[in-house]
């Protein structure tokens, strides 16, 4: 049986053991995010000889704030160090193709593990704990087998497999909490400072561009959920159900921003809180929408 945390399970990015796969395997057009467009499977041209970004620490100055909000949960290290045995697409380019078609079902798989890795950190998910920690076992086996098994892989059955286990495990955290129900709602550009939504049911909710300042958001389930250009300055994230480190790093906050412990503060935020101090009173209700762009999806 394998570690049930994503430390132990690997899933925290370790960049200095990939073959910085998420810059070549995948593409991106010249857009807000990316300053130039480049094809699946062409390396990046800030890409260096050692895998290395050349321009990591000016990334957003240059137009690409894209490449430092995205996070791979620890698949480009595995696919370059478990799946290739440390053997890089530079050194036998015959492996490239494969190995750039593999990177994205990894992926795919670790982002799972790390969703059953917080079920198992819900003490009261503790009921179906046992089922859970099979899904991890059979989902980390899977992530270590051999290329030609993981090219042809059909993951969104097994992650079909997996969602109702997420499911329960969300229901029985947030058990006993009048969360509201704001599942797959457009709440892009809401006026949400202050707002009490603890225990929400926020999965899959279109955020985009709101206004979450000094919201509470403890136990709330963001699985999914698109918090690009959201406002999280002042807002309380401890104990958000299946929230991510990409999500975090596509949203805005600060200072005072509080994270859960295994997440860390982007280094695009800025060090001290921004705008004025937090309102005394007055809460705008979840369904209220702001005039920011229409869904995108």
């Amino acid at each position: 049986m394998p570690g049930t945390n994503p430390r132990e399970l690997g899933l925290l990015s370790d960049c200095e053991s990939c073959f910085g796969l998420c810059c070549v395997a995948l593409p991106f057009s010249a857009s807000a995010d990316f300053a130039a467009d480049k094809d699946a499977g062409q390396p990046c041209h800030h890409l260096g000889e050692d895998f290395r970004c050349s321009v990591h620490e000016q990334l957003r100055r240059r137009g690409y704030p894209g490449c430092t909000v995205y996070d791979c949960f620890g698949a480009g290290q595995k696919v370059s160090q478990v799946t290739y045995g440390g053997r890089s697409w530079r050194e036998e380019p015959g492996t490239a193709g494969q190995m750039f078609a593999v990177f994205p079902v990894v992926r795919q798989l670790h982002e799972l593990l790390w969703y059953l890795a917080q079920a198992l950190d819900l003490e009261a998910a503790e009921p179906i704990h046992a089922e859970v920690r099979e899904a991890v076992a059979e989902t980390e086996r899977l992530t270590r087998e051999s290329a030609d098994v993981l090219e042809k892989l059909d993951v969104a059955a097994h992650r079909d497999g997996v969602r109702g286990l997420l499911v329960r495990a969300s229901e029985l955290a947030r058990a006993g909490h009048k969360g509201r129900d704001r599942r797959g709602a457009d709440l892009i550009g809401a006026r949400l400072r202050g707002a009490d939504l603890r225990a929400a049911d926020l999965r899959g909710a279109y955020l985009i561009g709101a206004d979450l300042r000094d919201a509470d958001l403890r136990r709330a389930d963001l699985i999914g959920a698109d918090l690009r250009g959201a406002d999280l300055s002042g807002a309380d994230l401890t104990g958000a159900i299946f929230l991510t480190q990409l999500q975090v790093n596509s949203a805005k906050g600060d200072a005072t921003t509080r994270l859960p412990d295994l997440l860390t503060r982007p280094g695009h935020w800025p060090a001290a809180p921004t705008g004025p101090a937090p309102r005394a009173a007055g809460r705008a209700a979840p369904g209220a929408r702001g005039s920011a762009g229409r869904r995108r999806r």
